[in-house]
């Protein structure tokens, strides 16, 4: 089976790609960035790209390396603020969204990468370690120290709710 050609590609893609990248960075504008950017370097290097098993796992790979090597630009540094998304990401139900994205930006770049993909979108160790290049053990003790570390920010909002009421 011939490979799609890049423009059918990136316009079948890009919505899934720009949900994923929201994730990781929680800002659309920024999100909308760091797809352009793997679009770009994906169209640069189209060849090899469409030549590869998984097209897909190379796209999310360049994705992920746009967003951790934006993390590391001083002026990327900013204080996140508790503004409404101006497209909302489907999941969890309205009341809980806030909770979870403040939750996720509690992470660090890295942990937060590897709750994304496995989590939401639903890679398996193995892909998500080839994803981040890194060990599969890697993988797994970043997801683990994630999870409780949103199970321990989720856990302390639900506890200051109660405390309210």
């Amino acid at each position: 089976m011939a490979p799609p050609d890049f423009e059918s590609y990136a316009a079948a893609r890009r919505l899934q790609l720009r949900r994923v990248a929201y994730l990781l960075c929680d800002d659309w504008d920024r999100a909308e960035d760091l797809v352009q950017d793997a679009l770009a370097r994906l169209y640069v290097h189209w060849r090899r790209a469409a030549r590869a098993d998984d097209i897909d796992a190379y796209v999310r790979r360049t994705l992920v390396n746009a967003y951790l090597a934006d993390q590391r630009r001083p002026w990327r540094r900013h204080i996140v603020t508790a503004t409404v998304p101006d497209t909302p990401v489907p999941g969890p139900e309205p009341s809980r969204r806030d909770e979870l994205r403040a939750a996720l930006a509690s992470l660090g770049a890295s942990q937060r990468a590897v709750v994304v993909l496995r989590h939401w979108e639903g890679l398996s160790v193995e892909e998500t370690a080839a994803a981040l290049n890194c060990s599969t053990g890697n993988v797994k003790s970043q997801s683990a120290r994630g999870l409780a570390r949103l199970r321990e920010v989720l856990a302390a909002d639900e506890n200051d709710g109660a405390e309210v009421s």
